[in-house]
């Protein structure tokens, strides 16, 4: 009687047979995934390899066709020259001559989009991966990964904000201990972390106290989130401002020819911060660099931004490269929206808001470098192959850190929420 439930290993014989009496070769190799119903490639685990993640966030929108997505001889190029890079194949903007030197450690994205087209829209699309409703405020990528990740340092918090702000953004629904550390001014270290003059320590001690067993009552009868990060707040303040990681924030520490490589200014100083703190296994660090929305002046607006970027972003994956973090620590370049391909001559040479194409970058943490990623038409107008969403763009970033996307947070309305919504990780940028 014909066996029509052969066992695998009887089929595969099979089939092996077949293509050694036909062709003279073995298929087995290529044929058993596919005969047994299994994708190539299905069982390689990508991701994980971060263990800390520096965002540098461009406020206001920069423009990608002056950057990092460059169409030498396009009328809607401008006077900006492109230059080739140490990655193959990558040119960038003249504006950049540092970063050409660093271009083998990162991913270019040309294929971003968004259907976001307003700063605030736009900015909180970027950082949560969530479109802005009036009911709810969703986490951004430094509180998720806070939350399901937790500290690798015990004394610094897992989650820092350098620089500028975000629109208000940071803990969204989940407890405020998720929520990023401000630090406004990078060299100012971290203030209000030492104690008042003419305190002493067991002074200090016994106005905790008495603190406490004031806020005891009202917290034993009232246990809900706030009261709790209330009191978890003065607890990790304590402990940090009796540690020596408190340094930390102090660029002094830094010898002088470091601090100049990075520049010496507010951005630059930020991001020798952000090395400092990833060192130290901060898992999430902001630097926010602002002053991109060039509808006016645009072509002088952007050299003069590029300058600072260049120099600090090109400082900072040297640094992490040559002192052994690179691959644990993703560096990310992100913005809300790109800048239109229409150069504005009524507004002096101005670009508007361009949601439907535009750049980011990606290096270290265990992303592949020296490449691009999709593309933009000879124009810059259109993505013309491979479009990555803000949601997909925001689950490389957790994937990269190891964040489970499937694993699901209920928010105060019981409603269940993902890290990136339904965002997909772009596979490809993966080494």
């Amino acid at each position: 009687m014909n066996n029509y439930h052969a066992d695998p290993k009887t089929r595969r014989s099979f089939i092996s047979g077949v293509a050694k009496s036909m062709l003279g070769v073995s298929m087995l190799p290529t044929l058993s995934g596919i005969a047994w119903g299994k994708q190539p490639g299905a069982d390689r685990k990508i991701g994980g390899k971060a263990k800390s993640v520096i965002y540098l966030y461009m406020n206001g929108g920069m423009s990608h066709l002056d950057t990092f997505d460059t169409k030498p001889g396009a009328e809607t190029q401008g006077p900006v020259e492109s230059i080739s890079t140490s990655a193959d194949g990558v040119q960038i903007s003249e504006f950049f001559p540092n970063m050409a030197d660093q271009m083998k450690h990162v991913a270019v994205i040309n294929s971003m989009y968004s259907n976001q087209g307003a700063h605030a829209q736009g900015r909180y699309y970027m950082h949560t991966g969530y479109t802005m409703r009036g009911t709810i405020a969703h986490p951004d990528l430094g509180a998720w990964s806070a939350l399901h990740l937790g500290k690798a340092n015990k004394t610094l918090p897992a989650n820092v904000k350098i620089g500028g702000n975000s629109g208000g953004l940071g803990g969204g629904f989940l407890e405020s201990k998720y929520a990023a550390l401000p630090i406004g001014d990078p060299e100012a270290g971290l203030q209000y972390s030492t104690l008042p003059k003419g305190i002493d320590e067991a002074r200090f001690k016994k106005r905790l106290g008495r603190l406490k067993r004031m806020n005891a009552q009202f917290t034993n009868t009232y246990d809900t989130k706030q009261s709790r990060a209330y009191a978890a707040m003065y607890d990790e303040a304590v402990k940090l401002m009796k540690s020596k990681d408190l340094e930390t924030f102090d660029l002094t520490k830094e010898d002088e020819k470091t601090r100049q490589r990075y520049g010496m200014n507010p951005f630059g100083q930020a991001c020798l911060l952000a090395r400092r703190l990833a060192e130290k296994q901060v898992r999430f660090i902001e630097v926010s660099n602002g002053g991109w929305d060039t509808h006016g002046d645009n072509f002088e607006r952007v050299q003069e931004k590029s300058e600072s970027l260049d120099q600090a972003m090109a400082a900072l994956l040297g640094d992490l490269s040559s002192r052994g973090m690179l691959d644990s620590t993703l560096v990310v370049l992100a913005t809300e929206f790109g800048r239109s391909p229409t150069i504005q001559t009524a507004r002096n040479m101005g670009r508007n808001h361009y949601p439907q194409a535009f750049t980011c970058l990606l290096a270290g943490g265990g992303i592949k470098g020296g490449l691009k990623y999709g593309s933009t038409d000879e124009e810059g107008r259109e993505i013309t192959e491979d479009m990555v969403t803000i949601p997909d763009f925001n689950a490389t970033i957790a994937t990269a850190l190891g964040l489970d996307l499937e694993k699901k947070t209920i928010s105060p309305s019981d409603r269940p929420f993902t890290v990136a919504d339904k965002g997909k990780p772009v596979e490809d940028l993966f080494a």
